[in-house]
């Protein structure tokens, strides 16, 4: 049965899988800069507005790999692109480094982070055990980066505007990624119960 006691804070997936061998951190960071890059390169032809599974891998990574290893995966991606490394969607052909990520995609890239942060600490209680908690987890998580991209695009160009092009176009797909994400930490949990 799985708990969500505050006072009892549990393992994460990839805390668990590594145990002592503190060596294959860096080289989960590394896994997960080129996962996120990409996961923002594929699209997936949707209308009307096609589909990356960047935020599918965002949600993963934040409930994999817990709060620290998760953000610092996250924050060493940001760091990439914000070096002019072309990580992001669209990039080089709309800019890189910090230009780009100051422009209509910055609120989305600081909810990353954001989202990042929640999800490992729900983690650590046990949200990503059950497809019930990590459904709501996911949901909450991706609801969040949604809302900073509106609220940075409503800065930009105004709420209505910001609504139309940065959250209504993205529902149905945000929607199958949340499906999939908050399957996929409970299934990988069975498995790994399965092999100890």
């Amino acid at each position: 049965m799985v708990t969500h006691d505050a006072a009892v804070p549990q393992l994460s997936l990839a805390s668990m899988l590594i145990g002592s061998r503190t060596y294959v951190r860096p080289l989960l960071v590394v896994s997960g800069v080129l996962l996120l890059t990409v996961s923002a390169k594929l699209q997936i032809p949707l209308w009307p507005v096609p589909m990356t599974m960047q935020t599918y891998i965002i949600l993963v990574i934040g409930m994999a790999y817990g709060t620290s290893l998760g953000v610092i995966t996250v924050g060493a991606y940001l760091v990439a692109g914000a070096v002019g490394l072309p990580v992001f969607a669209g990039t080089p052909e709309k800019g890189v480094g910090l230009e780009y990520m100051v422009g209509p995609t910055g609120g989305y890239l600081l909810g990353f982070m954001l989202a990042t942060f929640l999800l490992g600490k729900l983690a650590e209680r046990g949200w990503d055990r059950s497809m019930g908690s990590s459904l709501t987890a996911m949901t909450a998580a991706h609801l969040l980066i949604l809302a900073c991209g509106a609220a940075w695009l409503a800065v930009l160009m105004g709420w209505e505007r910001a609504i139309a092009v940065g959250v209504t176009p993205f529902i149905a797909a945000t929607i199958i990624k949340t499906i999939l994400a908050g399957l996929t930490l409970p299934i990988a949990w069975r498995q790994v119960r399965r092999l100890r």
